[in-house]
């Protein structure tokens, strides 16, 4: 994954920054597992020259996406918050204006070219990952969301959604509504929240995906 010697900085200095939240001892109890859920319709059929985890700005653009810039981070774990380092993890959504980066997605001729649309990243020795992206908006039908996919060697694909907290039309979404153990629920629901020394609306959003089974040594 290639990127300017100036986002790659940007990138690297968030990702060390949030993994340094992780204390090692804090899980003595098991977490709850994160529900999987259905990948929907909509992933890529043609990925992206551009699949960095990045989505703000494709390769070397001088135009960023349409949207409320989130840093998206959080940890891959297994149920006793051991890290799973070196799994995959992919994201999309839709861009500033409900179009995801699909030929079969409403409205696709109003799809924002500047919107990476799908973003991977590697986990961290300690299970971190990291996305700038925007803020997910709401498509015709369903609440906003965004997609997440975790691959690792020798297991299948592992796919779940990303809610916003606080949002109205989530009460009435069928996908979330169809997990029915509220805990669970609740831990895929995650506040988008201001950027703390930030004064350009930027926000951040922690989601964390706890899995169900031991890494391997």
């Amino acid at each position: 994954m290639y990127l300017p010697s100036s986002r790659r900085r940007f990138l690297s200095n968030f990702t060390l920054g949030a993994a340094g939240l992780w204390v090692p001892g804090v899980f003595a109890e098991a977490l709850t597992l994160t529900p999987k859920q259905t990948e929907g319709p909509f992933y890529p059929v043609d990925l992206p020259l551009d699949t960095d985890n990045d989505l703000i700005r494709l390769n070397d653009g001088l135009t960023p996406a349409l949207g409320e810039v989130t840093h998206l981070s959080g940890r891959v774990t297994d149920a006793k918050g051991e890290p799973i380092r070196n799994a995959l993890v992919e994201i999309w959504q839709v861009d500033h204006h409900g179009v995801y980066l699909h030929k079969g997605s409403s409205d696709a001729e109003k799809r924002d070219a500047n919107f990476q649309g799908f973003g991977r990243f590697m986990t961290s020795s300690t299970g971190e990952y990291y996305f700038r992206t925007i803020k997910p908006v709401r498509y015709p039908g369903r609440t906003p969301h965004i997609h997440f996919a975790v691959k690792m060697k020798g297991r299948d694909k592992w796919t779940t959604q990303c809610y916003i907290k606080g949002e109205t039309q989530n009460d009435t979404d069928g996908v979330l509504r169809g997990i029915k153990d509220e805990t669970q629920r609740a831990s895929v629901i995650v506040d988008f929240a201001p950027l703390p020394g930030v004064v350009t609306g930027e926000l951040a959003a922690r989601f964390d995906i706890v899995m169900g089974f031991t890494p391997a040594a």
